[in-house]
Parts: structure tokens; C-alpha cells; sequence
């Protein structure tokens, strides 16, 4: 069972593709994931801080059977072992796995939970107790940046990935910064000023 955290608890809700690896290129299987420079160290930061670590990631790949969810499986627990390499941990991965032009019928239509909706963050709510609303959505893409407003997020947007260039929605971030080390610096002076 997973942890639950206090009311009021912030979280660093972060999208996994172009935010914590794979600067651009698509994630099919185990092989592909590379963490980006300075992410795991970014991750840890959050960690000391004693602020959960949520990954919320579109992976429609599923639905279209790019990747199946057995190697999605594999994606994350390579992930969760490069992190841990450098004393790092995710506190929490949820998946959208639903695409509308999927080809497994269960999973070929619309989702609450893919991004820009928020359903993920909500569902993250529900089971580990985290705030949305004194929370941070750290993403790549307009999608990201959008599912954060929507659940009442911060929003900060990363020059890594899409670097908001994927011109999906016409959304504006509270804040854009190179990358996930500078979001990570931006969360902790929102938390703490001082």
C-alpha cells in the first residue's frame, strides 16, 4: 500500500518523458530510458525535502501497442533503479494508458486521466493524501502545464523535451526554467522563502 502524507501536504507532480529522461525520443522499452543530466540529483533534492514525488505520465503507447504494459513495467522499474543508483526515489508513478486512436478496444477512447485533464493528480489526491493545490506540475508540453491549472496546481514548465513547443494548448506556466534542477530550486523558495 503506498503512504499516505498529511492534509496539506505539497508534492512535486512531475511528467516523465522530457522532464526526468529521454530528451525528445520516445520511450518503447527499458533500452530507451536514459535519465537527463541532472535528474536525479533534482529528484533527491525533493526527497531530503521531505516533498513527495509524483510521476504523472502520458503513456498512450499502450493503447496504440507501441509498448506493452509489461514493458512499461520495465520503463519504470529501470527508472526507480537509476534513481535509487544516485539515492533518489519516486514516491508514486500513475500512467495514462488510454489513447482515442488505440487499438486495444478497452483503452481506445477518451480519459480523465490522460493530460491536459487532470485525472491523475486528482486520483494522486485521493490515494496518497498530497494537496493539488499547494502542489507543482513540472512538465514539458502545454498538456502538462494545462493538467496542473486544472487540478489547481503550480505550474512550471522545463526548456528540456517539448519545451512547451508541442503546441497542443495555448496555456501559460507560472514559471519557465531550463530544467528539472531549476524547477526543483524554484519548489523549495516557493516552500520555504526563507
Amino acid at each position: 500500500m503506498e503512504r499516505r502524507w498529511p492534509p496539506g501536504t505539497p508534492a512535486a507532480f512531475l511528467d516523465r518523458d522530457g522532464v526526468i529522461n529521454n530528451n525528445g525520443n520516445y520511450v518503447n522499452s527499458a533500452e530507451d530510458f536514459e535519465l537527463l543530466p541532472g535528474a536525479a540529483d533534482a529528484v533527491r533534492r525533493l526527497n531530503d525535502a521531505g516533498i513527495p514525488v509524483v510521476v504523472v505520465t502520458n503513456q498512450g503507447s499502450v493503447a496504440l501497442e507501441y509498448i506493452s504494459r509489461e514493458a512499461l513495467e520495465a520503463v519504470h522499474d529501470k527508472m526507480d533503479r537509476l534513481l535509487a543508483e544516485r539515492g533518489a526515489h519516486i514516491d508514486a508513478v500513475y500512467a495514462a494508458l488510454a489513447h482515442v486512436r488505440g487499438s486495444i478496444p478497452h483503452l481506445a477512447t477518451e480519459s480523465r486521466y490522460r493530460k491536459p485533464d487532470p485525472g491523475m493528480i486528482e486520483q494522486a489526491q485521493q490515494d496518497l493524501g498530497v494537496d493539488p493545490s499547494c502542489s507543482f506540475m513540472v512538465g514539458d508540453a502545454s498538456t502538462d502545464i494545462l493538467a496542473g491549472e486544472r487540478a489547481g496546481c503550480r505550474t512550471i514548465l522545463v526548456k528540456t523535451g517539448f519545451a512547451g513547443g508541442d503546441g497542443n494548448v495555448d496555456v501559460t506556466p507560472d514559471v519557465t526554467v531550463a530544467d528539472l534542477a531549476a524547477a526543483v530550486e524554484w519548489i523549495l523558495g516557493a516552500i520555504d522563502p526563507g
